[in-house]
């Protein structure tokens, strides 16, 4: 089994909360994670039609049968659980009393607000990250312009992971990627988002979502959107709320000193695998990824994914951020770590020339900018100093 980087941070929770609660995506490895992190525990799918009705028709004789040092897998099948689990945690709230996994739905996460808000650890699972794939130690994203890495290349090529994604079947089964992603949109992010928002109109939702995917790395404009779908506005920020809790795509706000500016610009859009973004492109073949004209926002969106991995597979919130001003320079990506802001440029090109650091250059010379360095992440293979900037190659990124 592949180790997954949240697991120290699972354990840890299990040893201070009655409730730890695993979402993510379906098929990104929350099941495997809780069953291999606590062995001992009980186990019970409520993807299972018996042991559902038994929790649904009889909650507190279900509760009674299974009280303790239990995993409840897919708690998004009966949420009306939750209610009675609080209960339980109440008159008995021993650390690690239940493990749940769910895939995050937004009804379901507004249930676990509403009952279990401080008696549950909330940790969020993604598909593998590149550095759990590799078998090498992943990088304090805190710390992300100091850490020294002595990585190899990786086996895969960079057009072989873009176009596969990071999903764990994949590897794991050594499947077909482009099948398997087909069969994935299809079974779990049609039908479930779908269930989720009631849309009938299943042409238009699938109109939205490759809209989306051919906007990855773009301001979002959702009126745009809305226009070009034939749906209103509303119904467009309603749909992208539910890909974001469905873990599909990942919004990065704008950066301003004031932080109540964050909240009112337009956020960037980036998906949270790149296979399933190569899928909705309609992308066959990973050899297509040398030349297709999206392959800068692919990379780009692969690299924001990794580093927002980073920061949920140690239980932290993701400080991304990008920054543009009025005048046409941008930064494509900032780690602001609190104490210190870390700016990060994108680059596609296989080649370094030394436009690509103008950006940098520029902000780190605006008046009130304490920040000295900045790092470039490239689709090369060295590592090297420029001026005063860390050049990375795209596997050091995880």
């Amino acid at each position: 089994m592949i180790k997954r980087t949240l697991t120290r941070k699972l354990l840890d929770s299990a040893h201070k909360y009655p409730v730890v609660f695993i979402t993510g995506p379906r098929q990104s490895g929350k099941t495997t994670l809780a069953r291999m992190s606590f062995p001992k525990y009980g186990y019970v799918s409520l993807e299972d039609l018996d042991k559902r009705q038994f929790a649904l028709d009889d909650p507190r004789g279900f509760l009674a049968t299974y009280h303790s040092n239990t995993i409840f897998d897919e708690i998004q099948r009966v949420p009306e659980l939750l209610s009675y689990i609080q209960t339980e945690v109440d008159l008995d709230d021993t650390a690690g009393r239940f493990i749940l996994t769910g895939s995050q739905q937004f009804l379901l996460m507004e249930k676990v607000g509403q009952t279990l808000a401080g008696r549950v650890a909330l940790l969020h699972l993604l598909p593998f990250s590149l550095s759990e794939l590799t078998g090498t130690t992943p990088a304090d994203p805190f710390r992300f312009e100091e850490t020294t890495r002595e990585r190899k290349k990786p086996e895969y090529s960079l057009e072989q992971i873009l176009y596969q994604g990071l999903y764990p079947r994949i590897y794991d089964k050594k499947l077909a990627a482009h099948q398997w992603l087909g069969d994935y949109y299809r079974t779990y992010v049609e039908r479930d988002v779908r269930d989720v928002l009631k849309i009938g109109n299943l042409d238009a939702f699938q109109r939205f979502v490759r809209l989306c995917a051919g906007r990855c790395g773009q301001l979002l404009n959702l009126s745009s959107l809305a226009n070009d779908c034939g749906i209103t506005h509303p119904t467009a920020r309603q749909w992208i709320s539910v890909l974001q809790s469905s873990f599909i795509v990942v919004l990065i706000s704008p950066h301003h000193a004031n932080f109540s500016k964050r909240l009112i610009k337009s956020p960037k859009l980036y998906f949270l695998d790149s296979g399933l973004l190569c899928y909705l492109l309609r992308i066959r073949d990973s050899a297509e990824l040398r030349t297709h004209a999206l392959r800068g926002a692919i990379f780009e969106s692969f690299i924001v994914s990794e580093l927002y991995k980073a920061f949920s597979h140690i239980g932290e919130e993701t400080p991304l951020y990008f920054w543009r001003d009025r005048t046409g320079h941008e930064i494509d990506l900032i780690i602001d770590t609190g104490q210190k802001l870390i700016p990060i440029e994108i680059k596609s090109s296989r080649t370094i020339v030394s436009d690509f650091f103008d950006g940098l250059r520029y902000w780190l010379s605006l008046k009130c900018n304490p920040q000295t360095t900045g790092v470039l992440i490239y689709a090369g293979d060295e590592r090297s100093k420029r001026e005063n900037f860390s050049v990375m190659p795209w596997y050091d990124c995880s």
